[in-house]
């Protein structure tokens, strides 16, 4: 008899001490996707910057969790409130080997129908990949009960950066 394995199951797992290393790690790669779009290079120890990365491990209302595919780290989310109330996905990583396979599809679901309420997430309009990919997973969310809109980025963002996309939508309505 031919045993077929389980498939990996994907979680969302808060991050404690001791999974940070893991978070921090991840996010490198992560900087270093944004980097085609927002022009960041790395510093002179090969490490790109992350300042507000310590917030979401420090700061009460901001969180980090990590999205592991059975055994294994494969990114994670960032997430902290909005002055009207929302929450908003500050950052989004799933490692390369898993795109486009239903890993953050799975995890960006779970992540928005584990706090119901509204949510905001935020991405650069020239990454046509996470346009497809936040439009997909709102409309699964919520059908089409959610709109889109252009923000400036944050005031410490550089002079030229490029506004925001933002997706809106609530997750509380039937």
């Amino acid at each position: 008899m031919v045993r077929t394995a389980e498939p990996a199951r994907t979680a969302l797992l808060p991050v404690g001490p001791e999974q940070r290393p893991v978070v921090e790690r991840l996010a490198q790669l992560y900087r270093h996707d944004m980097s085609e779009f927002l022009g960041h290079l790395p510093a002179a120890d090969g490490t790109y910057a992350f300042s507000k990365l310590p917030l979401f491990f420090d700061e009460p209302g901001r969180t980090a969790l990590l999205i592991q595919h059975g055994s294994a780290p494969v990114g994670f989310v960032l997430t902290r409130p909005m002055p009207e109330g929302a929450t908003s996905i500050s950052a989004f990583f799933v490692v390369r080997a898993l795109r486009r396979r239903g890993v953050g599809h799975q995890a960006a679901l779970q992540l928005l129908r584990s706090r119901p309420g509204a949510w905001g997430i935020a991405f650069q309009p020239a990454n046509a990949g996470a346009a497809r990919f936040w439009r997909g997973v709102a409309t699964a969310a919520v059908g089409s009960d959610w709109r889109e809109e252009s923000r400036p980025v944050p005031a410490q963002a550089p002079v030229d950066a490029p506004d925001d996309q933002w997706i809106l939508l609530n997750t509380d309505r039937p």
